[in-house]
């Protein structure tokens, strides 16, 4: 009976290992290891042709002392980008999922289709949409639209001019920024406990804004940490839109150049793999850093 029970026991333990092993393949493979070489490398002078050499802290020391590139414009403009994106695309998302609560069900479902299709297609859409509208000759949407009433005389060059190429790219972003989060928001919205609120108005709840203080926000904590978390991700993570709306990599003046954009600048036309190795390493402590901040905004204590 006890060798039974062992055999028993043996048998549901091999199981279990065997129902990870795929997972623990698979986060190895395309997580746990490229982020290990990444660290490995970025200790290297490495430029693809060589074998790489040891140069220590090197990297970091001139990307944190002497990268003009990346101290005056790549790091402002990823946390401008990243400040707007990141809180204020969280913020909006949480907005539009509570208003779209309060309709009837047909008209939420379209609306919500309406702002989450833009996550889908958003490449598509900066490449025709967007470019014409911000076409920098008489030809572009908004210029055409200036010239014709007198407003302005030339046409503004909006996606090569540095003083209107970042706010585009954040205004474009937050646009296309409804997805994965958005959705997780709503759904947490929309399974609310209604005895919750009535017995809320009970005990003297005021209005919607006290609503959203003291219920809405504190009954539905996982699904703000999965939205928080994913716009902070997706904020560091963009790189590809400056690219896009001003066809240029460097983008003009650096204006519209973030963190990502300096990695790939490194990697893919210097080929200097080693510090772009370091860029990225610093990029996920910072992805890190701010998680661990929405981790303790929005989990439970205790």
């Amino acid at each position: 009976m006890k060798k039974a029970r062992m055999r028993y026991s043996l048998y549901e333990e091999i199981t279990s290992y065997l129902l990870m092993l795929p997972y623990a393949l698979l986060f190895t493979v395309f997580l746990a290891l490229p982020v290990a070489i990444a660290i490995g490398l970025s200790f290297t002078f490495y430029n693809v042709i060589e074998i790489p050499s040891y140069v220590g802290f090197l990297n970091y020391i001139v990307l944190l002392t002497q990268d003009e590139i990346f101290l005056r414009h790549v790091l402002p403009n990823t946390f401008i980008f990243a400040l707007a994106i990141g809180p204020g695309g969280f913020i909006l998302s949480f907005l539009i999922a509570w208003m779209l609560a309060q309709i009837q069900k047909v008209p939420r479902m379209i609306i919500a289709l309406a702002v989450y299709s833009p996550s889908i297609a958003g490449g598509v859409f900066v490449s025709i949409v967007w470019r014409t509208l911000f076409s920098g000759n008489e030809h572009g949407v908004i210029n055409a639209f200036l010239i014709q009433r007198n407003i302005i005389i030339e046409p503004i060059q909006f996606l090569q001019d540095p003083r209107w190429l970042l706010g585009i790219m954040i205004f474009v972003t937050l646009w296309s920024s409804m997805g994965v989060g958005f959705l997780a928001i709503l759904a947490g919205v929309l399974n609310y406990d209604s005895e919750i609120y009535e017995a809320a108005q009970i005990d003297g709840l005021r209005n919607r804004f006290q609503e959203i203080v003291y219920i809405t926000i504190p009954t539905m904590k996982p699904q703000m940490l999965f939205g928080a978390v994913m716009s902070i991700v997706a904020a560091f993570n963009t790189g590809l839109i400056g690219v896009q709306l001003s066809g240029h990599n460097p983008t003009p003046q650096n204006a519209g150049q973030l963190i990502v954009n300096h990695i790939e600048d490194f990697a893919l036309q210097r080929f200097e793999l080693g510090y772009a190795a370091a860029i990225s390493v610093v990029l996920l402590i910072m992805v890190w850093a701010l998680s661990k901040i929405a981790y303790a905004l929005f989990t439970e204590k205790g």
